[in-house]
């Protein structure tokens, strides 16, 4: 069974309970006996491999890198 993280929503208490996956995501405070919910965190993204950003962009080929030459020359040549 997994435990979860409340938090009363009187005295803003935070405390551990194991519970089913089947039971609800409401429990009772034991300091002041409140209705305490669920609190949610974030899972956190891990971004494995070498590369991440040149594997994900665009890859240009001949044809655009030589296009990328003509417009440059040509920009240089109209001042």
């Amino acid at each position: 069974m997994p435990i979860y993280e409340y938090e009363c929503g009187l005295c803003h208490f935070r405390f551990e309970k194991k519970q089913s996956f089947s039971e609800a995501a409401e429990a009772i405070c034991p300091e002041c006996q409140g209705k305490a919910s669920r609190v949610f965190h974030p899972a956190p993204i891990i971004f494995k491999g070498s590369g991440f950003y040149i594997t994900d962009s665009r890859k240009g080929g001949p044809a655009d890198t030589a296009t990328g030459k003509q417009e440059s020359g040509q920009m240089g040549k109209g001042k």
